[in-house]
């Protein structure tokens, strides 16, 4: 049975393969790019639980959440939020996205930011560092283990952090064995697009110190953060709750006041 992740990445891999541009001019031109931000630091420095605010305009599984946002406005809601740092949807055709929606943002805010996508080919990776992001996302559901290691590896090359994405024990040894040292726990299945709001905590013991812990999706409020931070994640990733909020701003330092005085993990390192 073909579930939501096949087709997206085989959509991914599909235009990647299409793709007329040469591998190695691209990333020849994305190592000349402006230095990025930097992602994994600002959130081990965080005081408390780091908050990294998503601008989504929708979801594959619910359609439109925001679909006209301003994202440049919606970033700046955010940073004024107190927010850490910034994840973006580049994807069009599931998201709604855009790379102009990631320049955006990023303009607007001295935020590190990461390209929220399907990474499954170096030409990604490079364009990531191209279109200004300071981070990139790398699903381990979508990816085998020379690819993942082979991304990471290009990631550092080319100054950008590598949010590693896993959702189960497994994931995690994989990650590991890449060299992850900032791991995100998705708590979505992205087979089905169901949320188990239980998992980050089930993993969380999985995670060793010296590692960035980043808990993803099924955050609806302060009360998740607080038990995400007693768990020992250092970060929470915050799409659907906060770009459906009323008020962004007001929102986003719920979930940052939330954390502020818990550690997380940070303690481990």
């Amino acid at each position: 049975m073909t579930t939501y992740l096949d087709g997206i990445v085989a959509a991914h891999r599909g235009r990647a393969a299409a793709d007329p541009r040469s591998r190695a001019d691209v990333l020849d031109t994305a190592r000349q790019a402006p230095a990025p931000r930097r992602f994994r630091q600002a959130l081990a420095s965080a005081t408390g639980v780091a908050v990294i605010a998503e601008v989504k305009r929708r979801s594959p599984s619910k359609g439109d959440l925001a679909p006209g946002l301003d994202p440049a406005a919606l970033a700046g809601q955010y940073e004024a939020g107190g927010a850490t740092c910034l994840s973006v949807l580049t994807d069009e055709a599931h998201f709604g996205g855009s790379a102009a929606d990631l320049a955006a943002a990023r303009a607007r805010v001295g935020l590190p930011v990461l390209r929220k996508d399907f990474t499954v080919d170096e030409i990604d990776v490079c364009d990531a560092r191209l279109m200004g992001a300071d981070a990139v996302l790398l699903i381990v559901a979508a990816l085998d283990d020379g690819e993942l290691r082979a991304f990471a590896q290009l990631a550092a090359e080319l100054d950008l952090a590598a949010l590693v994405e896993v959702h189960d024990a497994g994931e995690v040894e994989r990650a590991l064995a890449a060299g992850a040292d900032l791991i995100g726990v998705n708590q979505r299945d992205l087979s089905t697009f169901t949320v188990d709001t239980e998992r980050a905590v089930d993993l969380a013991a999985a995670l060793p110190a010296g590692v960035v812990r980043v808990a993803e999706s099924g955050i609806t409020g302060p009360a998740d953060v607080v038990a995400l931070a007693d768990a020992g994640y250092d970060a929470v990733l915050v799409g659907e709750n906060l770009v459906t909020a009323e008020d962004p701003t007001a929102a986003t330092a719920a979930l940052v006041d939330a954390g502020i005085g818990r550690s997380g993990a940070q303690g481990d390192r």
